[in-house]
């Protein structure tokens, strides 16, 4: 393999409530980085959640990091910076590829702009999702949650 420069995959999200549609987008997202790829996930800092969703996720941030971290997949998982900065983050960790999950619409524009500003030579992929089950994203398995136990709270 003399020669060939291991690819390095960068994706991010919020991770919270950790669930199959997750893993399937960092298997995906390590993939387009070609065979023996890097993968490295930024995980969305409990604050930036915050200002972006109106609430903090249900699971810490270093418990987030580390349970993503500890997927077969992942190469590497860090925090993100609180302010949100997609420049550093491209600095620090030059990806060849930057992976975008189908709802991460903001965050795809973000990179998009960045990487044709700077004209760097990111690959965007966009990874699409995954199955049409009822527990394929985190905002979907809290609905579950709420609707199962709302007028019979769970016996332990």
């Amino acid at each position: 393999m003399a020669g060939k420069k291991r690819k390095t995959v960068l994706a991010s999200g919020v991770f919270d409530l950790l669930h199959l549609g997750h893993v399937k987008f960092l298997e995906e997202a390590k993939k387009a980085g070609g065979e023996n790829a890097r993968l490295i996930v930024i995980i969305a800092r409990d604050s930036t959640v915050e200002k972006l969703k109106g609430s903090r996720p249900i699971v810490p941030e270093d418990q987030r990091r580390a349970l993503v971290e500890a997927l077969k997949v992942v190469d590497e998982a860090i925090l993100g910076y609180e302010n949100m900065s997609i420049e550093k983050v491209i600095e620090k960790i030059k990806p060849d590829v930057i992976a975008v999950g189908h709802d991460q619409h903001g965050v795809e524009a973000r990179v998009k702009k960045v990487v044709e500003e700077r004209h760097l030579p990111i690959k965007i992929v966009k990874i699409e999702k995954f199955g049409e089950k009822e527990l394929s994203s985190s905002s979907h398995i809290k609905r579950k949650i709420i609707e199962e136990y709302k007028n019979s709270p769970p016996k332990f």
